[in-house]
């Protein structure tokens, strides 16, 4: 059952007299933006755009914040946040070997609500609702899944399961977005991982501070605080993302005592090129604190084929990146294999050749040296 504390009715701090003044400001942000395929009508989409997006927007959820809305630029039909949330027909268009579980969550699941793909790490899903929805997540076919909204009691046998075994180390809250539960909701869950001892690590995964980023309030960083180390996980995928209000969220996260670190999905038409990555990249880092973290290959979702670019394409712009940025802007380019194999790193290699010590590395400039290896007894 989909729990009164979830997002979509925006009532979240309200429940039990816990409503605060910082909360208004998300709230009617969420209000004033696109939460039922109804709300498309109001959206300066052609009669024709509008039918396509509705089609679409009824096989997968909708959700705007008007905050992320504001960013699109109507008069750009190829404007790349427009590409990100507003529903198309080309999402319509499957093609043979896409999937609806595509990185096999499901197959690496003890218990509900928790995927063990990776010894020492889980992942926990405590909703599958969003602050926004993007048209190309891959886990889209969960989040569309009707009453998978936050209940204590859903949780519980993935509790156990966490509690059951010592090797793990490190929890991530994914889903749908941990943080588009309450500020109650997010401690609690906090509070149960963290009595766990052997526990270190909280990850959260979240594109609250993007999409969302006045949610990012002084009530949800104390509920994040507690024994455990916590990494907040963003999700920015082009530099028109990086506005004053993330700024804002990401300098509160990191205040708080947070690290910081960024995935992005390399998106045709989106950021497929390395003049948007590398602002996109340099930005993150410098302006907002974020360290680049992964880039990740498009995966097998349903209705994606024509976001995805080819491997080749995605390596290329990497190369590029790496001759312009500071190593710490740079992403690592992943491909999350669909049989549960994980991430892999995609990235070009350097090494051309090696005979015994002697190795033959092509540098950032292009040219081909020779590296001998020294090496020397203990």
């Amino acid at each position: 059952m989909t729990s009164h504390l979830d997002m979509p009715d925006a009532s979240m701090a309200a429940d039990e007299g816990r409503a605060h003044d910082d909360d208004a400001a998300w709230q009617d942000d969420v209000r004033a933006g696109v939460r039922h395929v109804r709300d498309l009508d109001s959206l300066p989409l052609s009669p024709a755009e509008r039918a396509a997006a509705q089609v679409a927007a009824t096989r997968h959820k909708v959700r705007i914040p008007k905050a992320y809305l504001d960013l699109i630029d109507w008069s750009d039909p190829a404007d790349p946040i427009r590409a990100q949330v507003i529903p198309s027909p080309e999402e319509l268009a499957e093609l043979e070997g896409e999937l609806d579980d595509p990185i096999a969550d499901y197959a690496f699941s003890p218990v509900p609500r928790l995927t063990h793909r990776h010894a020492d790490r889980v992942l926990l899903f405590p909703t599958y609702q969003c602050a926004v929805y993007c048209r190309f997540c891959f886990r889209k076919e969960s989040l569309t899944s009707i009453g998978r909204g936050f209940s204590r009691e859903a949780l519980e046998p993935a509790f156990a399961y966490i509690e059951a075994h010592p090797e793990i180390r490190e929890v991530i809250l994914t889903g749908g977005d941990p943080l588009s539960l309450p500020d109650k909701a997010v401690a609690e869950i906090r509070a149960r991982i963290e009595a766990v001892p052997h526990v270190r690590l909280l990850r959260i995964h979240t594109r609250v501070p993007v999409a969302l980023p006045s949610r990012v309030t002084s009530g949800l960083v104390r509920s994040l605080q507690g024994r455990l180390m916590v990494t907040v996980v963003t999700h920015f995928n082009h530099a028109r993302e990086i506005t004053d209000a993330a700024e804002q969220a990401c300098r509160a996260l990191r205040q708080g005592g947070f690290v910081l670190l960024n995935q992005s999905v390399l998106l045709k038409g989106v950021n497929d090129t390395v003049e948007v990555l590398e602002e996109l990249c340099r930005e993150l880092m410098y302006r907002l604190g974020v360290k680049p973290y992964y880039l990740h290959h498009g995966d097998l979702a349903r209705g994606m084929a024509h976001r995805r670019t080819t491997i080749a394409e995605g390596q290329a712009l990497v190369s590029a990146l790496r001759a312009r940025l500071s190593g710490i802007c740079n992403p690592v380019y992943v491909l999350d294999l669909p049989d549960g194999g994980g991430k892999v790193p995609l990235g070009a290699s350097y090494v051309e050749a090696q005979d015994g010590e002697t190795w033959r590395i092509r540098g950032q400039d292009g040219e081909l040296r020779t590296y001998a290896e020294l090496v020397g007894d203990l």
